[in-house]
C-alpha cells in the first residue's frame, strides 16, 4: 500500500461521518453486520450523536476518505472480555491494503489506557473474516451463539488477551 492509513476516534462533531460510514456498511455487508440501513436512513442527528457518544467510534482515513470503522464498548463481557469490538467494515476498495491492520494496530496500542486488553468480538459463523480475526491474534471461545438480530443465523464469539 503506498498511501498511509490515518486511525482516529470519531468525535461528536464527527456523526455525519459516522453516518456515511455506516450506510456504506449497511449497503455493502447488511449480512455481516447488525442494523438496518432503512431504519438508519431515518435517524436524527440527535440518534447520531448518542450513538457516537455510547461507545468509542474508530474510522480509518486513506488519502482523505473514510476507508473502515469498527467501535468498542468497554464492559465486563464473556471470557474476560474488557471491551467488545463491532461493526467492523472496510470499503471493498481498501480491502487487503492494511487497513484491518492498522485499525487493530491502533487498538492494540491503547489498550492499556482505555481497558481494551482482552478484547471480544462476534462474526457470523462462515464469515471469511474469522481468517482475518485469527490472523490478529483472536482465538473463537465455546460454541456458536444463535443472533439476536438475525435469528437463525449463529456467530463465534472470539478473544483476543493482550
Amino acid at each position: 500500500m503506498n498511501s498511509q492509513v490515518v486511525i482516529r476516534e470519531l468525535q461528536p462533531k464527527d456523526w455525519q461521518r459516522l453516518r456515511d460510514l455506516r450506510f456504506a456498511a449497511l449497503a455493502e455487508s447488511p449480512e455481516n453486520l447488525s442494523g438496518n440501513l432503512e431504519e438508519e436512513k431515518n435517524f436524527t442527528e440527535e440518534k447520531w450523536l448518542e450513538i457516537l457518544n455510547k461507545v468509542t467510534w474508530v474510522v480509518a482515513t486513506i488519502d482523505g476518505k473514510d476507508v473502515g470503522l469498527i467501535n468498542v464498548e468497554n464492559l465486563k463481557g464473556d471470557f474476560g472480555a474488557t471491551c467488545w469490538l463491532g461493526g467492523l467494515w472496510l470499503d471493498p476498495n481498501y480491502r487487503g491494503q492494511g487497513v484491518a491492520r492498522a485499525i487493530f494496530d491502533y487498538l492494540d496500542a491503547n489498550a492499556e489506557r482505555k481497558d481494551w486488553r482482552v478484547q471480544g468480538l462476534g462474526v457470523m459463523e462462515n464469515n471469511p473474516a474469522i481468517k482475518t480475526f485469527e490472523k490478529f491474534g483472536f482465538v473463537k471461545m465455546g460454541e456458536p451463539q444463535e443472533s439476536r438480530g438475525k435469528p437463525g443465523h449463529y456467530y463465534y464469539r472470539m478473544i483476543k488477551a493482550l
